[in-house]
C-alpha cells in the first residue's frame, strides 16, 4: 500500500515540476534585455552613503549570512545591480529572502538557481552558456534584469511584476510575501 502512495506522490511531484517548467517559456524581448545586461556592468553616491547603507543592511542580514565578508559582497552586488536597473536594492533583498533565504547555492524543484532563483535556460537562450548562475554577481545581474523587465512590462505594478517573476501572475501569495518582507525587514525609513 505504501508503494502505491509513493508512486502517486512521485507522479504528482513530477507533474508539478513539468507544469512549472512548461510555464517558463523564454520571452524573446526579455532574452534581448538579458543579453545586453550580461554584457554591461558602482552605485553608491559617495562613501558615506555606502557605509551607512551597508552597515544598516548588514545588521539585518547577519542572521542569514553569518560571514561578514560574504554579507558585504552580497549587499554591494545587490546595490550595484539594483541601481543599474533602477530598482530599490531593498526590494531585491526582499525577493532574495523569499526566493532562496540568501542561499547562493539554492536549487528549486523547477531547477531555478541561486539567490534570485533564475531559470538556467536563460544562459543558453541569450548565447552565454559559460555564465554560472550560482555565481552571485551573475545571478543578481540576471535576476534584477528579469524583475525590472517585468516591472516595466506591468507599467510599475509591483504586485504583477513580482507575480510574473515568480511565474504566479494573478495570484497574491508570492507578491504579498515579498512586499511583507520589504515593508517589515528591508525598507529603510
Amino acid at each position: 500500500m505504501r508503494s502505491v502512495y509513493a508512486i502517486i506522490a512521485s507522479f504528482l511531484l513530477l507533474f508539478t515540476t513539468i507544469s512549472v517548467v512548461a510555464q517558463q517559456v523564454p520571452d524573446p524581448e526579455l532574452r534581448d534585455v538579458l543579453r545586453q545586461a550580461a554584457s554591461e556592468s558602482p552605485s553608491f553616491a559617495d562613501r558615506f552613503h555606502a557605509e551607512v547603507w551597508l552597515t544598516d543592511m548588514s545588521g539585518r542580514l547577519a542572521r542569514q549570512v553569518p560571514d561578514p565578508e560574504e554579507r558585504i559582497e552580497i549587499l554591494t552586488l545587490v546595490h550595484m545591480e539594483a541601481s543599474r536597473v533602477e530598482l530599490p536594492p531593498e526590494l531585491i533583498l526582499a525577493v532574495i529572502e523569499v526566493e532562496s533565504n540568501f542561499d547562493r547555492y539554492a536549487v528549486s524543484v523547477a531547477g531555478a538557481l541561486g539567490l534570485m532563483q533564475v531559470m538556467p535556460f536563460w544562459v543558453e537562450e541569450i548565447g552565454r552558456p559559460e555564465d554560472n548562475l550560482l555565481h552571485t554577481d551573475t545571478n543578481l545581474r540576471y535576476g534584477c534584469t528579469i524583475l525590472k523587465f517585468y516591472y516595466d512590462k506591468e507599467n510599475g505594478d509591483l504586485r504583477r511584476a513580482l507575480g510574473r517573476y515568480n511565474g504566479s501572475l494573478g495570484k497574491r501569495k508570492y507578491p504579498n510575501k515579498v512586499i511583507d518582507k520589504l515593508s517589515t525587514k528591508w525598507f529603510q525609513a
